[in-house]
């Protein structure tokens, strides 16, 4: 593989004009275009690209060849060279015949969302995991398009579309491509394997494990970070951070719980790309609870909400125990707070205050209670006295003899993995 060849001072910009087609079948499956097409001006932002105008067209199926059709490649052509643009987006995913036709109608480079979406992981990729998924995805996006990606591959100069394997050119072909792929598999597996190994040692040592799950930009690194001190990337830009983050949090009465941190769920986020991060979104399935992040200030929160639980779903995890938390209150107006659903597993909230962040603790907790069971502990087996403050919620502590008698609020699921060890020391009651 050649190396990556990263933007230098001399790039010339992306100036863009985006482009969306909605077709019958979109409509029929619920996707909001509007949406859609303000998440890639948001996306095109966030890849450094300027956006000069915005195109729409409509049609019951794309044009095979030209996808929106010769008229209104015609239309786009005029509007490029008026403003002066250099490339063009697309907000669906594209053919290889079909970029390359539009490069030779229009002598512009042709970027889909997907390929934009790519470019945006490999830029925020840091860990060898993130790094490797990202690379397998864009090979298997761009191994069944090499033949339509000419100028794509061959122009100079950076700029989306060409970070990562898009700069090894023609010369990788189809065959290299495949060798490449099959190697990056086999790294991922030893990855998977490793987190498993981690996963499969959380069990054993009881670790009770809660997931930060919501639409990208929601403000889960932020949460993450307050909650509990976490040293993680924070930028108000989507898909700021790629890998998942583990810390500890602790919570009132001080049982401690694992919070996970996981990638930004996106309307259509491409194929490839939720196959090569499959084990690091299935870290959700893992989670005893979920704690869904919503902006609250976002005029399409109900919209990126139905992705997330959409997104669950495909996962597994749509039936795991969950609190909705809607973050970022302190940017929405007091009429927009009264709309928000309310009463149990919802929470009203903003990352940066100090008594949200201890609601937030204090439902977690109530959420992952279970009975109250009370135990006597002789005085010498110190090693059972913290497990009962690791797994469970130590609400009393009284002294009998030389033994102590811990009052303890403790979930079913810990007490069947502890009763090992813990049964033969309980009260009854």
């Amino acid at each position: 593989m050649a190396t990556t060849t990263h933007d230098t001072e001399t790039d010339v910009q992306d100036r863009a004009i985006l482009v969306s087609l909605v077709t019958d079948k979109i409509k029929r499956t619920g996707i909001d275009p509007e949406l859609s097409l303000q998440e890639l001006v948001q996306l095109a932002e966030t890849a450094g690209v300027e956006v000069l105008d915005v195109l729409r067209q409509n049609k019951e199926t794309p044009d095979s060849r030209w996808f929106i059709g010769k008229g209104k490649v015609e239309e786009l052509r005029m509007a490029a060279d008026g403003l002066g643009a250099n490339t063009a987006i697309f907000d669906q995913e594209l053919s290889g015949a079909q970029v390359r036709n539009l490069e030779e109608a229009l002598d512009l480079k042709i970027i889909d969302r997907t390929q934009l979406i790519l470019d945006i992981f490999a830029g925020r990729a840091k860990t060898r995991e993130g790094i490797i998924q990202v690379e397998l995805a864009q090979l298997s996006y761009l191994l069944p398009r090499l033949s339509g990606q000419g100028k794509n591959l061959s122009r100079q100069g950076g700029g989306i579309g060409t970070r990562g394997p898009g700069e090894s050119k023609l010369e990788t072909d189809r065959r290299h491509i495949r060798d490449r792929i099959t190697e990056l598999k086999r790294q991922l597996d030893e990855v998977v394997k490793t987190r498993g190994l981690h996963r499969e040692h959380r069990r054993k040592s009881g670790a009770v494990q809660v997931a930060l799950v919501g639409y990208t930009n929601a403000g889960k690194s932020t949460l993450l970070k307050q909650l509990t001190d976490a040293d993680v990337y924070i930028e108000n830009q989507l898909f700021a951070t790629l890998d998942p983050t583990s810390r500890v949090l602790q919570l009132p009465g001080g049982k401690e719980v694992v919070l996970t941190d996981t990638v930004g769920f996106i309307q259509n986020l491409p194929h490839d790309l939720v196959a090569s991060f499959r084990a690091t979104l299935e870290e959700v399935n893992e989670a005893n609870l979920v704690l869904h992040v919503v902006d609250a200030a976002s005029p399409m929160r109900e919209e990126q909400m139905e992705v997330v639980q959409t997104i669950l779903q495909d996962l597994g995890a749509a039936g795991k125990p969950q609190i909705v938390l809607f973050n970022k209150s302190d940017l929405c107006q007091p009429e927009q707070l009264e709309m928000l659903p309310s009463g149990e597993g919802f929470l009203k909230i903003s990352a940066f205050n100090e008594d949200d962040l201890s609601r937030i603790t204090e439902v977690i907790s109530d959420q992952l209670a279970g009975d109250t069971l009370i135990f006597r502990i002789p005085g010498d087996r110190g090693d059972l006295s913290s497990l009962l403050y690791r797994v469970g919620e130590v609400l009393e502590q009284n002294y009998d003899g030389s033994d102590v008698l811990y009052n303890v609020r403790l979930n079913k699921e810990d007490y069947d993995k502890w009763s090992y060890k813990l049964a033969e020391f309980v009260e009854p009651q």
